[in-house]
């Protein structure tokens, strides 16, 4: 769906009657691509374009600019995005010098699988854990993790042999050395299912396990059983203590930007839901009668990410997120939760409400 643009100007219109304002804009030339960029200081920047300076050339081929007036930078970001991928669908992420972050992913297209880190999504049934700060960051909790349980870490498509060398991690009973055979495809695939539990439910899975076997073993009065449980319980959580709020099961991140908008007397709600971004909504600070929260709560009732999102425009999604959450220039809020159904509206409403305050 083509997205109309806000406002028109031609090249010898006034420009004192543009608002000096953050924006995204498409200059025209009467033949070929536009010529597609954010600003911050919109008169300013048609100024240099069009004006009568070293670009005073531009005023002889430009034929109109199109501009969309955005209240934050996540917004022109997105917006940006959008018409890229309209006006050059084959070379969009080279023009946004998209980077794309690093994901711990867990590889199913393998009859014994393994985790790696990567910054593609590939295989629809392969886990991608993540958007990381870094590939470092990554790397260390995949090195991490993997010593709670034993799947393999060799790299190789696995073809068991009895005669097969092995690696050091089997000799130090740290994998189940599927590639000597010492276990077929089922006992192993235990193993990596306890891996994706592990994975989806942020560690709660093997959390709690160990809780219950720490204080089972206390109960029964085997207090070496149970220190062992509680060191056990703590390398676990030195391994939660690696990622921040941002990295989760990627198919499921959910989470609200809050962010100023171009209406006056609203704020921007941007939902991610499912690894996606949603249609922007301008909240209404006045409710009319109606309570913010309960206003927020009919809001989120409407909520229905794309069904059929492919993986690419997933790993857009997920990467413009990872360009604002982890940036310098972030603006507004952001706000995760697990589900639209355990959405916390009094952080919300609070979050709201600060964004709001920053208004001049």
């Amino acid at each position: 769906m083509k997205l109309s643009p806000a406002c028109i100007i031609h090249p010898h219109d006034d420009l004192a009657h543009v608002d000096d304002q953050p924006a995204v804009f498409a200059l025209w030339a009467a033949q070929g691509e536009p010529y597609l960029a954010k600003t911050n200081f919109l008169r300013r920047r048609l100024r240099r374009l069009l004006g009568d300076s070293r670009w005073a050339s531009l005023r002889g081929v430009a034929e109109r600019v199109e501009y969309w007036p955005t209240g934050s930078r996540l917004s022109a970001s997105l917006l940006h995005y959008t018409l890229a991928r309209e006006y050059f669908p084959e070379s969009y992420v080279q023009r946004l010098k998209l980077r794309y972050p690093s994901y711990v992913r867990l590889v199913a297209n393998n009859a014994f699988p393994r985790t790696t880190v990567t910054t593609r999504f590939a295989g629809v049934d392969s886990l991608f854990y993540g958007p990381f700060r870094s590939r470092a960051a990554a790397e260390e909790l995949e090195g991490q993790f993997l010593d709670l349980f034993q799947i393999r870490r060799c790299q190789e498509d696995l073809i068991p042999a009895t005669d097969h060398p092995g690696c050091i991690y089997g000799e130090m009973n740290m994998c189940l050395r599927p590639c000597q055979e010492m276990v077929g495809e089922a006992e192993y695939a235990t193993e990596v299912a306890r891996v994706r539990e592990f994975l989806t439910s942020d560690g709660q899975s093997l959390t709690l396990t160990v809780e219950r076997a720490r204080d089972r073993a206390s109960e029964n009065m085997d207090f070496e059983e149970a220190a062992r449980q509680h060191k056990r319980l703590e390398k676990v959580q030195q391994v939660l203590r690696l990622r921040d709020e941002m990295v989760r099961d990627a198919a499921r991140l959910c989470g609200v930007a809050v962010t100023k908008s171009t209406v006056g007397g609203t704020v921007e709600l941007r939902f991610f839901l499912d690894g996606q971004w949603l249609p922007s909504r301008n909240f209404h600070l006045d409710g009319a009668g109606l309570s913010m929260d309960a206003r927020l709560r009919e809001l989120a009732a409407t909520l229905e990410p794309e069904s059929k999102m492919t993986l690419a425009r997933r790993q857009d999604h997920l990467a413009l997120l990872a360009r604002w959450y982890y940036s310098s220039w972030r603006d507004g809020e952001w706000l995760g939760f697990a589900s639209p159904q355990e959405l916390p509206y009094r952080k919300l409403v609070r979050a709201i409400s600060r964004v709001a305050g920053q208004e001049s």
